[in-house]
């Protein structure tokens, strides 16, 4: 059991990465280690090139870890799989495809009969706020609602964890708030477990549980620190803002020492 007696969905035991090409050796990832509990929203946060994006790319099975072990609900990750559904910074939809296509294409494709299929993904289409939009193809469509797309076509396998790699990067100030807000909803109706990666402590200490706040290259955890603050919540309210201040703390040093270590580079 993880801590407030919730079971541990995720366990990452002295991860280490190393990425080599030719004569050059980086190691984005040094024995890190990390538990994430059941229905848990727990944001990634840290310096550029810190690791943040590589270790999700570990837990979906994309990458494989050049030492230590991932394990999901106690069964080692080794490969990707339907157990785990992925949002990308970058909505990757098929043009060609409506929203509706997009979403039933995966579970078409895993055997999930048509019927059943689009009941699913119409379901989840009212779900992210795109009810009569079912119809429409990407290229008519905002960037935040292309993301709305990319997160129901992650939750249409009932995955058992969400992994969503900085989703909302890409979207503009007032967007981004927005989705935010609506990010908060459709994991209170879900409860999904969520690991989030994100750049911006803003958005980290609006929707986590819980942050984990890395160092600079090779990652490790620096610091968690849990958010005890009830939802919705302010960006103005007292304890959400003081929470802010000490991930920008934390955070502050590493980024310090990841540029040395880009001026070195």
């Amino acid at each position: 059991m993880g801590k407030g007696g919730r079971k541990v969905k995720l366990k990452a035991i002295n991860v280490t990465k190393v990425f080599e090409e030719g004569n050059r050796r980086v190691m984005a990832l040094q024995d890190f280690s990390l538990e994430v509990r059941e229905n848990e929203f727990t944001v990634i946060v840290g310096p550029s090139g810190c690791g943040k994006s590589t270790f999700l790319y570990l837990v979906a099975g994309f990458e494989k870890p050049t030492k230590g072990e991932i394990f999901l609900d106690g069964k080692l990750i080794t490969k990707p799989g339907p157990d785990r559904g992925f949002v990308f910074q970058e909505p990757t939809l098929y043009p060609w495809k409506t929203v509706l296509g997009n979403i039933m294409f995966g579970l078409e494709i895993t055997g999930v009969p048509k019927e059943e299929a689009k009941k699913r993904a119409m379901r989840l289409i009212k779900m992210v706020g795109l009810k009569g939009f079912e119809n429409a193809y990407p290229h008519t469509l905002s960037g935040g609602m292309k993301q709305r797309v990319g997160i129901a076509r992650a939750l249409a396998y009932d995955p058992e964890i969400l992994l969503m790699d900085e989703p909302f990067g890409a979207l503009d100030a007032q967007t981004r708030k927005v989705m935010q807000r609506e990010l908060t909803r459709i994991w209170e109706q879900t409860k999904k477990t969520v690991l989030f990666v994100t750049h911006s402590v803003i958005e980290a200490v609006y929707l986590a549980d819980t942050i984990v706040v890395m160092t600079a290259r090779p990652g490790r955890i620096k610091g968690i620190i849990e958010v005890n603050l009830p939802r919705p919540r302010s960006y103005t309210d007292e304890k959400y803002l003081a929470i802010r201040e000490k991930v920008l703390n934390l955070l502050e040093e590493e980024v310090t020492k990841s540029l040395e270590l880009q001026r070195k580079l």
